[in-house]
């Protein structure tokens, strides 16, 4: 499960960055537009990308952290939905399982010989 946990928060970092740099397209669209808060939807935008680096850390530490791999995909789930809303549903629901996964996961068993 922590492997699954490690891709999943993987995949949903990168597709997190790529929310955020098509938000950062839209609030540049607007900007050239000269449209209301285009500077907000940019700022938000770059967020999201740094909230996506995060997401990536957190399944790269899921194998040899689960509990702190699990909380911080979550932050980066809420985070990423606060701040680019529907543009991180994909990413949302990858990182929400994968931090599930990652918490709930099996844990390894004690080799033993006999």
């Amino acid at each position: 499960m922590r492997t699954a946990s490690l891709v999943l928060g993987i995949i949903g970092g990168v597709f997190g960055i790529i929310a955020g740099i098509l938000a950062m397209l839209i609030g540049g669209a607007g900007a050239a537009f000269e449209a209301n808060e285009s500077g907000t939807v940019i700022g938000l935008g770059f967020a999201a990308v740094f909230i996506g680096v995060l997401g990536i850390v957190g399944g790269a530490v899921a194998p040899r952290y689960p509990k702190a791999a699990a909380i911080i995909q979550l932050i980066s789930c809420v985070a990423g939905f606060i701040a680019v809303s529907l543009f991180w549903i994909f990413s949302g629901i990858l990182l929400l399982i994968g931090a599930g996964l990652a918490f709930f996961g099996r844990r390894a068993r004690p080799v033993t010989v006999e």
